[in-house]
């Protein structure tokens, strides 16, 4: 099976990790070969970071494949792809790398895994440049769930930048394949509402101060809805390290959910931490979209291994999705369109993402 072999340019568009983690996942469930080249080359630190290192090395342990070239700043890879088997494994940045980047990578596989899984991911759970764990369980779960995908995830550790030492344990059954999905009517906001939080030697008034910007900079824009954002003193036993940082979340009518989130920082005031979150999520709520940027290119995967015709409504088309559009295509027969919306909802920015899935079946049903 593994006589298929695919190669990535990985300087391409956007240019990151992220087509290090779409083409390992494609590839793993096709059982098929990859080699990767000019990886990160424009970032200041070219090649493989550890974070990147780690999803690659639990991808090859899923599938009993071979990995070359897996050092940290090497800008060449080769993946090879057997058999994906169900079961117990690890993966650990020993940074605070994301675990939502390693379940981006994992999910895919497992899903067209011969039995259960029970993934131990640990790194970072609310780190830069990469969706906070609790994005991942209140806005890419349930969603991702209407293309017939389940997962539990369960928190045991918080871990913050720099030190990580963050840890969840994600469980997963196979599927026979996966369902195409329709996010295409928005409705209206009903419910707004988030967590401010601190860790370790930061004091309670940050959270409660990021709280409180927030609530105030979405009041100017939305006045009839009662917005609930709870401030915590995360409890010693349940984060490593010291954090701060703020997530809101926004539901629609239609069971469609946003997210706007911002970390703290030395030198930075709570309250300007509180209105970048809160300008996130306005943001990405005035397109009438059905999902929020940071969804958008998370789906393209499911998009393009699903049983079917997906259509997603979305806000601007961000190059992380036009990046993953362009790998999938490269690696599976999915073929997609982005149109405008053209409706009496719809604003200038608002698209539709179109995909004739693959219709990829489990091997071992």
């Amino acid at each position: 099976m593994a006589a298929t072999t695919f190669a990535i340019d990985g300087s391409i568009m956007e240019g990151g990790g992220q087509i290090l983690r779409v083409s390992a996942a494609l590839s793993c469930v096709q059982g098929a070969s990859l080699t990767i080249s000019k990886i990160r080359a424009g970032r200041s630190t070219p090649g493989l970071r550890p974070q990147h290192l780690s999803g690659l090395e639990l991808v090859r342990d899923l599938c009993g494949g071979h990995l070359e070239g897996a050092d940290v700043g090497s800008t060449e890879v080769m993946l090879s792809s057997g058999k994906i088997k169900g079961g117990s494994h690890v993966a650990d940045t020993k940074t605070a790398g994301s675990v939502g980047l390693l379940l981006q990578v994992s999910l895919p596989c497992v899903l067209f895994a011969d039995a259960p899984s029970e993934l131990c991911l640990k790194g970072g759970t609310n780190a830069e440049m990469a969706p906070q764990i609790d994005y991942t369980m209140k806005v890419f779960r349930p969603m991702v769930e209407k293309f017939g995908v389940k997962f539990d995830c369960e928190l045991k550790m918080r871990g913050y930048y720099p030190r990580g030492g963050g840890e969840v344990i994600v469980k997963t059954n196979p599927v026979k394949e996966l369902s195409p999905a329709s996010l295409t009517e928005r409705g209206t906001i009903t419910k707004i509402y988030g967590r401010a939080f601190v860790a370790g030697v930061l004091p309670h008034k940050l959270a409660k101060d990021m709280a409180t910007a927030a609530v105030r900079q979405i009041r100017k824009e939305i006045k009839d809805l009662y917005i609930n954002i709870q401030a915590m003193q995360e409890k010693k036993e349940e984060a490593f390290g010291n954090g701060n940082g703020i997530i809101i979340f926004a539901e629609s009518s239609t069971g469609c959910i946003f997210a706007g989130s911002a970390l703290g920082k030395k030198g930075v005031y709570a309250d300007k931490v509180g209105i970048e979150a809160a300008e996130m999520l306005l943001r990405n709520i005035r397109h009438n979209g059905c999902v929020d940027e940071f969804l958008q290119d998370q789906l393209i995967v499911f998009m393009a291994l699903a049983n079917g015709t997906s259509r997603v409504r979305t806000g601007p088309v961000t190059l992380h999705t036009r990046t993953a559009i362009h790998v999938a295509e490269q690696l599976t027969k999915a073929k997609f369109t982005i149109t405008k919306a053209e409706d009496q909802n719809s604003t200038n920015e608002t698209h539709i993402i179109e995909c004739q899935g693959v219709g990829m079946t489990n091997p071992h049903f």
